[in-house]
């Protein structure tokens, strides 16, 4: 799922295409991807855009009059962009939204469709699309402490919940947690101040800096490649590969359709968390170290 440094991306990108142009028509492939009936869809055409922003996960394209399109991506969602003149090419679209400086298209990979679009007017009604969580790289210390104890839950699930924090999922959380050398499993009001400062600042560091290299890798284009897995990623997505910092294979704790990537000498002294799969099937022969 595209998080808050591919988001951002997205959006300067298209705030450089789409800004003061007319959105001239909304074409829609897949009538499921629309998830809101009132105002009408046809209300967004031939109005001037007025710019876009991040909103969690989700891309918010204004338009004049206080209209929004709210565009939620989940896991593979991706967008495109044609300029003037040229058609988008394959049947694969969800939607077409046509500007008048060129067309972006809406693709989701795979047979699970889970990308939507909300069509909204007015403040209200966009603060609603917000599940509320503050945002990593604008919060104070002081802010994240209070959201991030505010439950004692793990970490893992502390950071990707949206009620809490904005934009992180499941690969930049992995990311954010090796650079605090932090277990994922570790509860959140378990943390003395100096971890909760380590954590804060491997947050600020680990988004702000994919952020700016994606900013930079796209410069003067379109994003054609947004995806989970990043060269240059410490432990996200490298199972089985050595931690850049330590050597040591990188684990893995499988849960449904989820995967945390972990560095156990790194982040937690040595030991082997328990895979739900793994662990239940080996029981007594599951290792408990990394050095068994």
């Amino acid at each position: 799922m595209p998080e808050l440094p591919d988001i951002d991306v997205y959006v300067a990108r298209l705030e450089e295409r789409i800004t003061r142009t007319v959105l001239k028509q909304v074409r829609l492939a897949s009538p499921f991807l629309l998830r809101t009936v009132e105002p009408p869809l046809a209300a967004a055409n031939g109005r001037i855009v007025s710019g876009s922003k991040r909103i969690g996960k989700r891309i918010a394209i204004g338009l004049e009059g206080e209209y929004w399109l709210v565009l939620h991506l989940m896991i593979a969602g991706r967008l495109h962009w044609y300029e003037s003149g040229t058609q988008p090419p394959g049947r694969n679209h969800l939607a077409i939204f046509e500007f008048s400086s060129g067309s972006m298209s809406l693709t989701e990979a795979g047979s699970k469709k889970r990308a939507s679009l909300h069509f909204v007017h007015g403040d209200d009604a966009l603060a609603a699309q917000d599940p509320g969580g503050i945002e990593p790289l604008h919060c104070s210390v002081t802010e994240f402490t209070a959201r991030l104890t505010s439950e004692n839950r793990t970490l893992k699930r502390a950071l990707t919940d949206p009620h809490k924090f904005s934009g992180i999922g499941n690969s930049y959380s992995d990311e954010i947690l090796h650079a605090a050398r932090l277990s994922p499993v570790a509860l959140t009001q378990k943390l003395d101040r100096a971890e909760q400062q380590r954590l804060y600042e491997a947050m600020r560091d680990v988004l702000g800096t994919w952020r700016d290299r994606l900013l930079a890798d796209s410069a003067g284009r379109f994003p054609g490649k947004v995806t989970a897995f990043r060269d240059g990623m410490a432990v996200h997505g490298r199972y089985g590969k050595p931690c850049p910092d330590c050597g040591v294979a990188v684990q893995r704790i499988r849960y449904k359709s989820n995967e945390t990537n972990y560095c156990p000498r790194c982040q937690t002294r040595g030991k082997l968390l328990a895979d739900r799969a793994l662990s239940r099937l080996l029981k007594a022969d599951w290792p408990a170290r990394i050095d068994d």
